[in-house]
Parts: structure tokens; C-alpha cells; sequence
């Protein structure tokens, strides 16, 4: 194996690399739609038949293109697919975990370099290491070595639990208690009209709320509990000043559509400027979609001048929305993969607040 041409990946043919990741856009979907299947039926040969052959077109495809990193990836998934078509290995729920790790780290990493980004934050040599281990290993220890190798990969151990908990209470002390009160309740119903707009929404506020609020006050509470609380639920209710079939739109979203996103944060932003006592949630709001390296919007802001509110908000809400995108594919919610897919994006959110948040998932994983 040629470690360099794996690991430091390089576009040989622009186009026949872009056809190879517009087709995992489509092929990853149907890969976890036939994982989760497969989980409850493992006895369906036509369904191993399907996925066996799924996974080997986006091999296929990968050679076509010369992405060695997506045969490395790919090839010991087909491997191990070929030992449970024989019989020789169980289509347990760590395998199923792991395999949807792989894809997950696959796509992560063809969208890097296809906009020439790094892929030394995904623990590639580890996974693709581990794959090959495990394609050759003993049936008998394909569940102990799936869930070391997750967690070496990740971080976390494979334990999936709901994060639909309710949110912690926050403070509320003010000059005037009844009045924030009063506020918050406004808040909150502006955001449960905006769940309203669909049924895959339920319950997002307060997940958001609570992942937040506890991730804060692992830290401290340097950010004001109160300004956090309106912070989260107005951040998105600018969504709702947009057409819907920009915002709740399924597949692959144009350049309008993203230009017109981007101007949500600056709506909700405005409406606390205006109410007397909320500028802090103001800012936190308006700067959620910001970034540390100054790729954010809607002010290509750095770290230094995005506030601790907004960098805590950004985490907690991009969290939400891996877990939403991977329901909307038919997949069950995993927070594993939600927390790995975070910790990959590592020049996306501020690093200080990586590990308060991470201590949340993790006390939460081993409740």
C-alpha cells in the first residue's frame, strides 16, 4: 500500500472525481438504509446481496477515479460483507456501527479534498488500519475489535443513548425577573412555532437547550445562563423569514440557497437588539454561524472576535443538525457518529469548547 497516495490524498482527474463524489451523495444513503436493515433482518439474503453491492460500487467508483484512500477505506467493509454473506461473522450492531463510521469518515474526507482541506483530523491510518485488521480476524473477536477500534477512531465507546432529555433549568436572576421570565416565554413559543414546520424537528429546542446550558456550566458558566437560554431559542427563527423549500429542502442545496441561509442569523439577531436587556444573546445569535479560521458568515469573523456564547451555540447546533441529517436518511440517531463528525471538523468551532462539550456527551453516554 502506497501510505502517501492513501493518507495525503491528490485529485488526479477533476471531473471523474467530482462524478465520484456526487455519486456517494447518492450511494451513502442507500449504504445506511440497507445497514439499518440488515440489523433487523440478517438472515435476508437479497438485502446482504444489495448492500454487498452497494459498498462495491463506491469501491468501483473510487478506482475509477484513482482515490486510493476510498479503496483503503472501502475494500475491508467488502471484505468483512463477503465473511457474513459465507457465514463466517454475525451482522452484529458493533459491525453495523463501525461500517457506517467508515462511510461517514469517507464522505468527510472526499469533501476535504475536493475543496483541498486536510484529512489528518479524521484518524484515517487508525480506521483503514483497523479495517484491514479486522477483514483477516478471528469471527470471535470481531465484536471486541469493532468497538476498539470506534474508539480509537472517535473517542468515544459505541454506546448510542437519546439526547432527547429536557433541558436543564436556567437562571433567570435580573433587575427585573418577572419581565425576563416573560421574555423567555415569548422566546420559547417563537421557537416551538418554528419545530412546528416539521415533525423532524420535534423536541430540537430543547436538546439544543440542555447541551448548551450544561456545556457552560462544565466550563464555569462564563457565558450569562439567561442570554444563553434566548440565544437558543431565537438562533433559527430567522428560518422561518425564508421560503420553506429553501430551508427544509432535501439534497444537495444550490449556491442561492446557500447565500440565502445566510441570512437567518441577522433577522433573530435584530429583534433581540431591539428588546432592552438582551444584546448578549443578540451577539451570540448573530455570530452562531461564524467560524475560528474566519470561514463563517455572515463577517468571516476570527476566534478572537466571535463571543463565547456564539462559539458554544455553533457546536451544540451543528451537533443537532448531523444527528437531523442522519434521521432524515433513514438512519436511527447515533451520537456516536454526531460527536465524531464534530470532533472532525476541527477548524469549524473553537477548540476551548470542544472539550466542555464532549465531557457533556460523554457524562451523557455514561449515564
Amino acid at each position: 500500500m502506497d501510505f502517501r497516495s492513501v493518507f495525503s490524498p491528490t485529485i488526479h482527474d477533476r471531473d471523474a472525481f467530482e462524478d465520484f463524489a456526487d455519486a456517494l451523495i447518492d450511494r451513502a444513503p442507500v449504504i445506511e438504509r440497507d445497514v439499518a436493515r440488515l440489523k433487523k433482518q440478517p438472515q435476508d439474503r437479497e438485502l446482504t446481496a444489495d448492500l454487498f453491492r452497494a459498498i462495491h460500487n463506491v469501491k468501483g467508483d473510487a478506482s475509477l477515479c484513482k482515490f486510493e484512500l476510498g479503496i483503503a477505506l472501502v475494500h475491508p467493509i467488502e471484505s468483512m460483507m463477503s465473511r457474513f454473506r459465507d457465514g463466517e461473522i454475525a451482522f452484529s450492531d458493533l459491525l453495523a456501527e463501525l461500517i457506517l463510521l467508515a462511510i461517514d469518515r469517507l464522505e468527510l474526507a472526499t469533501e476535504a479534498v475536493l475543496h483541498g482541506k486536510s484529512v489528518d483530523h479524521l484518524q484515517l491510518p487508525t480506521l483503514v488500519g483497523g479495517l484491514e485488521k479486522l477483514a483477516h480476524g478471528q469471527a470471535e473477536d470481531v465484536d471486541v475489535q469493532c468497538a476498539k477500534l470506534i474508539e480509537a477512531v472517535t473517542g468515544f465507546p459505541p454506546v448510542v443513548t437519546d439526547l432527547s432529555a429536557k433541558a436543564t433549568s436556567s437562571s433567570t436572576s435580573s433587575s427585573d425577573p418577572k419581565s425576563v421570565n416573560e421574555d423567555l416565554q415569548f422566546f420559547r413559543s417563537l421557537a416551538m412555532q418554528f419545530e412546528s414546520r416539521s415533525a423532524l424537528f420535534k423536541g430540537r429546542t430543547m436538546r439544543i437547550l440542555r447541551l448548551a446550558q450544561e456545556t457552560n456550566k462544565i466550563a464555569g458558566n462564563p457565558v450569562k445562563p439567561v442570554q444563553l437560554e434566548a440565544a437558543v431559542y431565537l438562533h433559527d427563527v430567522g428560518m422561518m423569514l425564508l421560503p420553506e423549500t429553501n430551508w427544509l429542502k432535501v439534497g444537495k442545496m444550490t449556491d442561492t440557497d446557500k447565500q440565502l441561509l445566510r441570512n437567518h442569523p441577522g433577522y433573530a439577531a435584530g429583534l433581540l437588539q431591539r428588546m432592552p436587556g438582551w444584546d448578549a444573546a443578540a451577539q451570540m445569535v448573530a455570530q452562531h454561524h461564524e467560524m475560528p479560521n474566519g470561514d463563517g458568515y455572515p463577517n468571516s469573523l476570527l476566534a478572537v472576535d466571535i463571543c463565547a456564547g456564539a462559539k458554544i451555540l455553533a457546536i451544540v447546533d451543528a451537533f443537532e443538525a448531523v444527528m437531523f441529517k442522519h434521521i432524515h436518511r433513514g438512519k436511527n440517531r447515533s451520537v456516536l457518529r454526531a460527536i465524531a463528525e464534530i470532533n472532525a471538523c476541527d477548524t469549524q468551532f473553537a477548540p476551548e469548547w470542544i472539550r466542555p462539550f464532549n465531557q457533556v456527551i460523554r457524562k451523557t453516554l455514561e449515564s
